[in-house]
């Protein structure tokens, strides 16, 4: 606790107004920065999991969870951001009340959170959660209701990262991919898997016309990968074709130049070598 006057209620008052500082100022040093709207707003659970794709959930009781691995709110409440610093005086009373109860040793509830992967989202304890962060705390007791879902929350950092979730979430469901190939097709831009999507029900379409049968998404998605993907990429590898892009994005790229300028959707060493000319040209 810092700034103790040894009288509970004044330095409740201080914990406070220290907190709202440190609110604006962090507010002022990322609009000075220019960093996107979003950098301290709380993640919104709703939002979340509907990018990540809900499965099931499990209550798993009271724990002891770390402070800062609280990112997000349910109710998205404005009153706090992202590290639950208030953001304006309207919490002040119920604020400096728990401060006070805290200061005092007395007995505060836990919060409840719903946890996705390693992160938490407050159901219930907003305030507790600010003051304890104002207080200097490192953890927290919750009772934690565990929400799994069908993509991990790797990556999620701010609202707008829920973007690029929500697309691969709905290009898994297209091209159903598993395991190894699961974890190397990965695009930055959100779009590019919906290119690369419509490119691999192409692919697939292809080989059914080819071989006369029908193939289900899972099917086409393992073909795609083994036949396709992992070839493709060797030999742009072998050409130097990928770059700083990921293999996926190196992909797509060139095998949308390889129609565009070749005008044939196979690939051999003469297609690759071409497409190297042409895109160096």
């Amino acid at each position: 606790m810092r700034g103790d006057t040894g009288f509970p209620r004044a330095d409740a008052e201080n914990d406070f107004l220290r907190a709202r500082r440190r609110q604006v100022l962090a507010r002022l040093a990322a609009w000075l920065r220019r960093e996107p709207d979003d950098v301290n707003i709380m993640l919104p659970f709703d939002e979340v999991v509907a990018a990540l794709g809900r499965e099931s959930e499990r209550r798993l009781g009271l724990q002891v969870i770390r402070l800062d691995s609280i990112v997000g709110s349910v109710d998205r409440t404005r009153d706090f951001d992202r590290r639950f610093r208030p953001t304006s005086a309207r919490v002040r009373e119920r604020w400096q009340r728990l401060a006070l109860a805290q200061r005092r040793g007395e007995s505060v509830p836990p919060i409840e959170v719903y946890r996705i992967g390693d992160l938490h989202f407050v159901n219930d304890g907003h305030h507790r959660v600010s003051v304890a962060h104002a207080l200097g705390l490192r953890t927290i007791e919750a009772y934690v209701t565990e929400v799994r879902t069908k993509l991990d929350p790797y990556g999620v950092r701010h609202r707008g990262d829920l973007i690029v979730k929500d697309y691969r979430r709905i290009f898994l469901e297209r091209v159903p991919l598993v395991g190894q190939a699961r974890a190397a097709v990965v695009m930055s831009d959100p779009w590019d898997y919906a290119e690369l999507g419509e490119s691999i029900e192409a692919w697939g379409f292809r080989l059914m016309q080819d071989e006369g049968e029908f193939r289900d998404r899972a099917t086409i998605a393992r073909r795609w990968f083994a036949e396709e993907f992992t070839p493709v990429v060797s030999m742009l590898r072998q050409a130097d074709l990928v770059g700083e892009r990921t293999e996926a994005e190196a992909y797509l790229v060139v095998s949308g130049e390889r129609y565009r300028l070749i005008r044939t959707h196979r690939w051999s060493d003469e297609v690759v070598n071409a497409l190297r000319d042409r895109m160096r040209s």
